[in-house]
């Protein structure tokens, strides 16, 4: 009897994503199964008690026991190359769990100052209730990361690439510093996905993902995951177990189906996202592009030894400030108005009045968050239909601009 579970150790990235983590059932499915049950149920009073007491392994509470979750942890798991995974119910609350495991009151965080703007705010806000300081360094300056550390300092916590900058740190490096001072570094690998960067293999002791965006990749599910060593996984899962952030088993399902198709959807998204990035950057209206692919990226280099190939998701600076960047994101027929991203569908939004809304103004300043800058998740639609969707309002920011209509 075949067993999908048996991971074969020359299994490439794309055979893992289609068959690790399954565990056929006594019915002999093909296709992994959805247990959309609350409880489960035992022979026999003693073998409940085992089960309840960690004597014997089983099902007992979806809250944290669920089989169709479990495959799901199984795969991405194996994707990253991590011991073990745990689901959460979203993104934040992957990155919440792991901070409520991992630090106590007067431990400290430094993170990258160019983090996606809940991170920031669960950071600051609701983390500092605890007693828990955050302090924020420049991404891919390695000497302000290592300044920043004290004796305090726990975790180190960086978005590579950052959002909505595309801005990259040296994940090994980093990794090399955090070690150095006994603190542990989580990579939030959204925007890639394991199919582009594999954090754990370069030395991070962590990966976060939110399963939102690209693991599931058609927009359909809200949920996350925490990738890493079982030792440190096992007081992860301890939150998720007692503070209920757990993982539905419909979305669970739906993530693991996603990740059969990631590697074939993120080359797409990268090869659209490349091409578009090289006409944004020689339209007259885009004052700045922000993709690692470009050669004209600061990073371009480390992006390219680091990582697989480059995203989906790029931001461009247009002139006119709020003012341009509105009309062209307005302009829009085809690409979709949302602050979400991942999807099969482009997305454009302004970080500055949503995704990032929430910072100060100071924040904004410090992550380079400029009033012109709008972000686009670059999606699996035709080339050219995206690139005449943005070309109706940037063709028309151009002359604008040339009439003076808009400040410079």
């Amino acid at each position: 009897m075949h067993d999908d579970d048996q991971v074969g150790e020359d299994w490439g990235l794309s055979t893992l994503a289609v068959r690790a983590g399954h565990r056929r059932t006594a019915e002999q499915e093909h296709s992994e199964p959805i247990f959309p049950t609350s409880s489960f149920v035992y022979g026999s009073a003693a073998e409940a008690a085992r089960k309840f007491g960690g004597e014997e392994p089983g099902n007992i509470y979806s809250r944290f026991t669920n089989p169709t979750v479990h495959t799901f942890e199984r795969r991405l798991a194996a994707l990253e190359g991590g011991e073990r995974c745990v689901a959460t119910a979203s993104g934040m609350s992957a990155i919440l769990s792991t901070a409520l495991a991992l630090l106590s009151a007067g431990d400290e965080i430094v993170a990258s100052r160019s983090l996606f703007g809940s991170t920031v705010s669960l950071f600051d806000k609701y983390l500092g209730k605890l007693g828990i300081t955050t302090r924020y360094v420049e991404l891919s300056n390695l000497e302000d990361w290592e300044a920043a550390l004290t004796p305090a300092t726990k975790l180190l916590f960086a978005e590579t690439p950052s959002n909505p900058l595309s801005e990259v740190v040296d994940i090994g490096a980093l990794a090399e510093i955090a070690h150095r001072h006994d603190a542990w570094l989580a990579i939030d690998n959204c925007f890639l996905t394991p199919a582009l960067q594999r954090p754990l293999a370069l030395g991070a002791d962590l990966v976060i993902h939110s399963a939102t965006k690209y693991l599931d990749g058609q927009g359909r599910a809200v949920g996350g995951a925490v990738v890493g060593p079982d030792k440190l996984l096992e007081e992860v899962f301890g939150v998720v177990r007692t503070c209920g952030p757990c993982l539905s088993p419909f979305n669970a399902w739906i993530f693991t189906k996603g990740l059969e198709t990631l590697s074939l959807r993120m080359r797409a998204h990268c090869a659209n996202a490349q091409a578009l990035a090289e006409w944004l950057e020689a339209h007259p209206a885009v004052e700045r592009v922000h993709y690692s692919g470009l050669t004209s990226h600061a990073q371009h280099e480390l992006a390219a030894r680091q990582q697989g190939a480059f995203g989906a998701v790029l931001g461009f600076e247009v002139r006119g400030g709020r003012e341009g960047a509105w009309s062209v994101i307005d302009a829009t027929r085809l690409l979709s108005i949302t602050g979400n991203l991942g999807d099969a569908k482009s997305t454009i939004t302004h970080p500055g009045t949503t995704t990032h809304g929430r910072l100060s103004e100071a924040q904004k300043a410090s992550a380079g968050i400029s009033e012109g800058l709008i972000r686009v998740a670059v999606g699996l639609e035709d080339l050219e239909d995206i690139r005449v969707d943005l070309a109706r309002g940037l063709d028309a920011l151009a002359g604008a601009c040339t009439s003076n209509g808009f400040s410079e």
